[in-house]
């Protein structure tokens, strides 16, 4: 299998990047859009599904039972996409999606509901075939450019997603939100009619593919380093929003749930930022675009901890919002520059892995929160951008076993 990687690699390399109109990039990025919001979907009508399940006690899991479906997605169906065309996979993915959406509009119970969310969550993880395959695509001198204006989609998704599903949800039911979510996602599945093909980069079976994903982990330093890095950052940036409405209830703010949620306006700065980032990443190199991404969070923090009033925490967010999202796209057009038959592979690991780390700042946070407030909340949030700091300080250009040379 080894020298089955190695002849695949030297035909990657050798083949330069397919040129990408600006048409098919928009087209990428809106699919990846329809994909991504359906994790989403379920957050603003849980009280209004709670209420229609009486006998049910389950309701409130549907969103964490969502994003375990996702977390499965990217372990287990992601690096298809390095063993299938991925054109049709991401068209099989789509309609899985509208088949399980469907089931959560039909859906009988609490638990049947729970059932259908595991699939959307799974399902949903198209998006992450997608950014693969833009950068795939993409030329190696406009790759981080092509893949912050993707990400720009998906941020885009999860933005628009919890406003749709409020007010369609208020006015229809909460029914209806999986009935509109449905034939969207067969529109993202008539989307790939306008994909190109691109061929598999392995040719193996899927237990020695899965077997790779791990072996990858262990020879690719670069890897390692910017999983760990971002998986820092992220996990600030979930410090913030897992307290947030905790701390605007309480002094001296004294605003409720609803100011709370309009601060996730403030998030359409990350669809700003991310060709930007892209594009100086590719002139400049990933790391001095992630070397200010993590100095833009550590001093949001900092800002958090010594400005306590309303126009410190809007002003916090959106610089904590540009270093998080500069820093991803960053590291996302590194990664995907170490090893372009694995790309599908090299993302699942990346994005495990950055998940990963948020569910621990989430769960640092609440912790944090109960014992000692905002100033250990703060504490914690510095301690992860110091320690993002230190890995950025500490990376090196030199590859590990079968990299490529790139600027880092």
């Amino acid at each position: 299998m080894e020298a089955e990687i190695a002849a695949t690699e030297e035909n990657e390399g050798t083949r330069p990047g397919e040129p990408l109109s600006p048409t098919g990039v928009l087209v990428l990025s809106i699919t990846t859009g329809l994909g991504a919001a359906n994790l989403f979907y379920n957050q603003p009508m849980l009280g209004v599904i709670g209420r229609s399940f009486h006998s049910s006690s389950h309701v409130h899991l549907i969103p964490t039972i969502t994003l375990l479906g996702y977390a499965a997605g990217l372990l287990l169906l992601v690096p298809l996409g390095d063993l299938f065309e991925r054109r049709r996979l991401i068209l099989a993915q789509f309609l899985a999606l509208a088949v399980a959406l469907c089931g959560a509009a039909l859906a009988p119970s609490g638990f049947a509901l729970l059932v259908a969310s595991l699939i959307i969550g799974a399902a949903a993880s198209v998006a992450q075939q997608i950014v693969p395959m833009a950068a795939a695509l993409a030329s190696p001198e406009r790759r981080g450019a092509v893949v912050g204006t993707v990400m720009s989609g998906l941020f885009c998704g999860v933005l628009l997603s919890r406003t749709l599903s409020g007010f369609v949800t208020a006015r229809l039911g909460w029914r209806a939100m999986f009935w509109i979510a449905a034939p969207l996602a067969l529109l993202g599945a008539l989307s790939t009619r306008l994909m190109p093909t691109i061929r598999p980069s392995v040719s193996m079976g899927y237990g020695a593919l899965m077997a790779s994903v791990g072996r990858l982990w262990m020879e690719e330093p670069r890897l390692r380093r910017a999983t760990l890095t971002q998986g820092c950052l992220f996990a600030a940036f979930n410090c913030f929003w897992t307290v947030l409405a905790l701390r605007l209830e309480g002094p001296p703010f004294f605003r409720g749930a609803a100011m709370a949620g309009l601060f996730g306006l403030i998030g359409t700065v990350g669809v700003l930022v991310a060709p930007l980032a892209g594009r100086q990443a590719d002139h400049r190199g990933s790391r001095p675009v992630v070397a200010l991404g993590v100095g833009s969070a550590l001093a949001a923090w900092l800002l958090f901890l010594g400005w306590n009033t309303m126009a410190g925490m809007v002003l916090g967010l959106i610089i904590l919002d540009f270093g998080a999202q500069s820093a991803l796209i960053a590291h996302q057009q590194l990664v995907y520059g170490v090893r372009p038959e694995a790309r599908n592979r090299l993302n699942t690991l990346f994005m495990v892995g950055m998940f990963l780390a948020g569910g621990l700042g989430s769960g640092g946070a609440m912790l944090a929160w109960r014992q000692a407030g905002w100033t250990a909340v703060c504490g914690l949030a510095i301690l992860f951008c110091v320690l993002a700091g230190l890995l950025t300080l500490s990376r090196r250009t030199s590859s590990g076993p079968g990299t490529r040379h790139q600027s880092s």
